[in-house]
């Protein structure tokens, strides 16, 4: 792969990345070479797919719209306890319940 000295201009970048467009729609962008993406092998869709089809088995999906606040709470929270999202969602849920059940037991 030869190495130009011109820089690539927002428009060019722009060009290059406007998928619909037709070909003649830039001349840089027309030589920028691609590849497709790497398909993933049957094996792996199969076992990708059996996979996630027993971590979901029997579960709810539970969603939410949260501010940015929150989310990058969130996130914070999920680094920090080394936790992906469902187990962290889950532990906020289980420690919120013991909240709720002692506050009920002891009438406050």
């Amino acid at each position: 792969m030869s190495k130009t000295n011109r820089k690539a201009s927002a428009t060019d970048f722009l060009a290059a990345m406007n998928l619909d467009a037709p070909p003649e729609a830039s001349s840089q962008a027309a030589k920028i070479p691609t590849r497709p993406a790497p398909k993933p092998t049957e094996a792996e869709s199969v076992l990708s797919a059996a996979a996630r089809s027993r971590a979901e088995a029997g579960k709810k999906h539970i969603g939410a719209y949260l501010d940015p606040e929150t989310v990058e709470r969130f996130a914070i929270l999920r680094a920090r306890l080394r936790l992906d999202n469902s187990a962290l969602v889950k532990h906020a849920i289980d420690q919120l319940f013991q909240k709720v059940e002692a506050d009920r037991k002891f009438g406050e």
